[in-house]
């Protein structure tokens, strides 16, 4: 059973290795959500997530002999680093076993702690399964990333610095991926304060607890799939199961759409990057069924590599119609590229592309087609430019595509 003196004592190891993540208060998203809402950022972490917490505290448990064999674990990136940076401190060589999917920040900044990198399988799953395989053939101590409750006490020392911080915190709202940070966070804040309601928040693409949660035991799903790497686990941990089973209040599932619009909304009012799974407490916020409670965000981690973040702002702005493309068919005549531009201009518009093909049509002089990518203020500027269009006689097409 994990008791209070064991997440006092984590509490305490863990400060050798952490930076002071104090609550942040936000004030946009207090007022979208009718909450008081604070976001515990622990993507300002040395590691940039807070898995260093839960490896930290479980390798310090060990016995001497243990940590000498080596230390061994599969992660799809943070608690690769946190493993990595816990085993450095102890002057003990680590192994790590990473999908091949892994963003390559992760993979480098795990060989910059000094790790081993193995890259193997596809998802978290494949790669858990290599690094037990060679943790038995070459006598490693594996250090499970979530399924451990020694690495669950660890990340519990989130909820004690909450508490403590933020005494009449209503509702915590926590990642969940293999259930490892929502065991330690839920356990410890039943134990200060059964009245916390701790939510837990998957990603709909890799909904594994919840699956688990509805047949009442531990499920496989038969694939994880979702933007949000840190979480995409197919089968949450049985050891931890129990204690989210009790301690949880309920669990959200949350679509990839959403947390691209929380990365802009992120990104512009409070100046941070957050992965994708450290977004997913944010995203939970606007299903919740309550209004003016003290409710605190996990940002889980902050590791998202540049391609991926672009990639991310770059839908996140079509999503919102701030960045559309539209198609027109063009006499092939001269004046016509001049009357479409000074619509454009006189809608206030940005041009960011603009594409002329006279092979769209087998007869080019009957049209050409024009299509022009444009940066506007949200939807409703983007429907005005669409409807300007056809009062001039055009007929235009959204097309649906990327920078």
């Amino acid at each position: 059973m994990l008791e209070l003196k064991d997440f006092e004592e984590a509490a305490e190891k863990v400060k050798e290795v952490t930076l002071p993540t104090n609550l942040i208060y936000s004030d946009f998203f207090s007022n979208k959500s009718r909450n008081q809402v604070y976001l515990k950022p622990e993507n300002m972490q040395n590691t940039g997530a807070y898995k260093v917490r839960g490896a930290y505290y479980r390798i310090s448990t060990m016995s001497e002999e243990e940590r000498k064999k080596g230390i061994i674990t599969a992660s799809a990136g943070n608690h690769a680093q946190g493993v990595a940076l816990a085993a450095k401190k102890y002057g003990v060589p680590a192994v790590v076993v990473m999908p091949s999917t892994t963003p390559l920040m992760k993979v480098n900044r795990t060989k910059n702690y000094g790790a081993e990198v193995i890259l193997h399988g596809n998802v978290y799953d494949e790669a858990a399964e290599y690094a037990m395989t060679l943790a038995k053939e070459k006598g490693y101590t594996f250090v499970h990333p979530f399924d451990d409750p020694g690495v669950a006490t660890g990340q519990g020392s989130i909820a004690m610095e909450i508490i403590k911080e933020l005494p009449t915190v209503d509702y915590i709202l926590v990642p969940i991926g293999g259930g490892g940070l929502a065991t330690g966070v839920s356990t410890l804040a039943k134990l200060l304060n059964p009245h916390i309601k701790v939510i837990g928040v998957e990603p709909a693409g890799a909904a594994c607890f919840r699956a688990s949660r509805e047949e009442g035991k531990v499920v496989t799903l038969p694939s994880a799939q979702t933007i949000a790497d840190g979480t995409a686990v197919k089968t949450c941990g049985t050891n931890v199961f129990p204690y989210i089973m009790k301690n949880l209040d309920d669990v959200i599932t949350i679509e990839d759409e959403e947390l691209i619009d929380c990365f802009l909304d992120m990104i512009e009012n409070h100046k941070m990057v957050v992965e994708n799974s450290g977004l997913l407490s944010v995203a939970a916020l606007k299903h919740l069924d309550c209004n003016d409670k003290k409710v605190v965000c996990i940002l889980s981690g902050g590791n998202m590599d540049i391609i991926t973040m672009a990639s991310t702002l770059q839908h996140g702005l079509i999503q919102r119609g701030r960045v559309f493309t539209v198609s027109v068919l063009l006499p092939d005549k001269p004046g016509e590229l001049v009357k479409v531009s000074s619509v454009v201009a006189q809608e206030q518009a940005n041009v960011i592309k603009i594409e002329h093909n006279q092979f769209v049509n087998i007869n080019r002089y009957a049209a050409v087609e024009l299509r022009l990518t444009l940066e506007t203020f949200g939807e409703e500027h983007k429907q005005k430019i669409v409807k300007r269009l056809e009062e001039e006689g055009y007929r235009p097409k959204i097309v649906r595509t990327v920078m």
